[in-house]
């Protein structure tokens, strides 16, 4: 079942009463070069208000009051809308029926998990990567902020009618995993008592220490006279399964690990050069073609060498990039737009990507490339997110990751439990920095709001459990008089019909972090009325107790839907 926003119903019906005047000649034709927008806001006086008098008032020429009161006349029958009110300026307020209002209980009920559901996607394809961490050690709890942000991006596209793939962009070449090679190296020959020193930009991480032991133990000296190369092998292998098992323990899996030396040995990424250099987007220099004096002497007397550099500027970047090093590697930004051609001629309508905010250049140099290419790079989105800093007792926990001063994911996770992670993960924008309190998500009280958003579904859960316990029919309530509600329960009801839009919001702006902000308001919503409002109680008539009781299901039904959108558990117990 596929729902529409209020805000966008609401639109639809203003815009037949404005056809419908235009048809009578109350009001004038809208100019073919010209827009008419109806903005649609919820109220404080009202349930909505649209201002699209005021907006239209220079289209029409006419006093917005006067286009207002019009518009209200002229209001098709519809069952959603039950009263309209003009007020000046000329704003039309709307209060939705309550025939209609009571009647989405039973909507949301009928809905069951898939509640809310929209056609946005229309089932196209899009390709959400997300985490992509290197497999140089264990996932630390900095890297698990993209998980969770990607992962709970996934399940609001999923929600918004797109048909979903997930990827990790197995990145195993380059010089951080030679280094990750050399130092297991250098701890196992270490292991084995003879000298053997970490290089310079080694891995200084207990967890690599353990690897060059157990290898040790595992091989004796065997493997003496090998070359870094096997064990960065050995070390990828045991890293990239911990990396998939620590995801799968928050909830977190993939369609598909794609291995970044695929593109090298199928020939994408000479490919990609070439073509660039076809399109005339690429050149060998010292420095780039609109390089500074100061930067070109800098070079000369360094004895720099020609690189190849990408023509970036071109197409709206500070300055050119170099896309291959003067000793003929790749920098990133060569096998990344490979990759993202690859994933464009996979024919995926879209591509998101999940990165670090640390990523932002090399994430715009890459769209530069699609551009470059013929590709519609406006077909790839980019989610920056910014730093996670652990907290506990009001203190910031440092952590280094090549000093292997690190906090692993797991390490949190057995403290505070995998959905504790994932809504203070998603708890703010991702634009700012996180502070993770370790002492307040491991509290069982309402300070904590995992602990408060899910006790709001525990309890619904709870009434239903309580009519089983009583020896109740378990369809008791199945043919309930809803218009039995108080202003209360009707009030919760227009809260939780606020979801298609929050999920609408949070689609527009690929901010998972509004369904959390959300989340907490539903419950916030929730718990005053569930003190109130009683179900199975003495002094509570039974046809009143059914109808409460039909909203608790529907509230139950809101509450796991929103819980698993943010990839967290919906207890019945706590």
């Amino acid at each position: 079942m596929s729902f529409t926003p209020l805000p966008q119903r609401i639109e639809a019906i203003l815009r037949r009463a404005i056809a419908q005047a235009q048809s009578s000649g109350a009001l004038p034709p809208v100019p073919d070069d010209q827009e008419l927008e109806i903005p649609i806001k919820p109220a404080k006086q009202s349930h909505y208000a649209s201002a699209v008098a005021m907006a239209s008032a220079r289209l029409f020429k006419a006093k917005p009051l006067d286009i207002a009161t019009t518009i209200g006349e002229h209001l098709p029958e519809n069952e959603l809308i039950g009263k309209v009110e003009v007020a000046p300026p000329g704003f039309i307020n709307i209060w939705l029926a309550e025939a209609w209002i009571q009647q989405q209980v039973e909507v949301i009920i009928a809905a069951g998990a898939d509640v809310f559901s929209l056609d946005i996607g229309g089932e196209q394809r899009v390709i959400v990567e997300f985490v992509s961490a290197n497999p140089t050690g264990p996932l630390h709890v900095g890297r698990s902020r993209g998980a969770v942000v990607g992962d709970a991006a996934a399940r609001l596209l999923e929600a918004c009618g797109w048909q979903v793939h997930r990827e990790y962009y197995f990145n195993n070449g380059g010089r951080q995993m030679e280094m990750l090679g050399r130092s297991i190296q250098a701890r196992y020959l270490q292991a084995l008592g003879e000298p053997a020193d970490l290089p310079d930009d080694g891995y200084k991480g207990e967890y690599h220490v353990e690897l060059g032991n157990t290898l040790a133990q595992e091989v004796g000296d065997a493997w003496r006279d090998k070359d870094w190369t096997a064990f960065k092998q050995y070390a990828e292998e045991i890293v990239f399964k911990n990396i998939s098992a620590t995801l799968a323990r928050i909830g977190i899996s993939f369609d598909q690990f794609f291995n970044e030396l695929d593109l090298y040995d199928s020939g994408a990424v000479k490919e990609t050069l070439k073509a660039l250099g076809k399109a005339g987007y690429t050149y060998d220099a010292v420095t780039w073609k609109g390089a500074s004096e100061e930067e070109i002497i800098k070079a000369k007397r360094q004895g720099t060498e020609a690189a190849t550099w990408f023509r970036s500027s071109q197409l709206g970047d500070s300055q050119d990039r170099v896309i291959v090093r003067s000793n003929g590697d790749p920098t990133y930004v060569l096998p990344d737009i490979a990759y993202h051609v690859n994933k464009l001629e996979r024919g995926f309508a879209r591509a998101i990507n999940v990165l670090g905010s640390d990523h932002f250049t090399e994430s715009q140099v890459v769209k530069y490339g699609l551009a470059a290419l013929g590709y519609d790079a406006e077909r790839v989105d980019v989610i920056l997110h910014q730093l996670v800093h652990l907290m506990r007792g009001g203190t910031r926990i440092g952590m280094s990751t090549r000093k292997g001063e690190i906090i692993t994911l797991d390490e949190v996770m057995d403290e505070t439990g995998p959905d504790a992670i994932r809504y203070f993960l998603l708890s703010r924008s991702t634009d700012n920095d996180i502070s993770f309190d370790l002492d307040l998500a491991v509290k069982q009280s309402n300070e904590n709001p995992v602990f408060y958003i899910q006790n709001a579904h525990v309890r619904c859960a709870g009434i239903l459990r309580q009519l089983d316990e009583r020896g109740y029919d378990p369809d008791w309530d199945r043919n309930a008089d809803i218009s039995l509600l108080g202003e209360e329960e009707r009030s919760f009801v227009l809260k939780m019909l606020e979801m298609p839009e929050q999920l609408q919001m949070a689609y527009e702006n690929l901010a998972p972090h509004q369904i959390a902000f959300w989340t907490l308001d539903l419950a916030r919503a929730f718990h005053p009325m569930y003190e109130r409002v009683r179900v199975l109680h003495s002094d509570v008539p039974d046809d009143v107790g059914k109808a409460r009781l039909r909203l608790y299901r529907a509230a139950q039904i809101v509450f796991r839907r929103a819980l698993t959108l943010m990839g967290m558990t919906a207890p019945d117990e706590m």
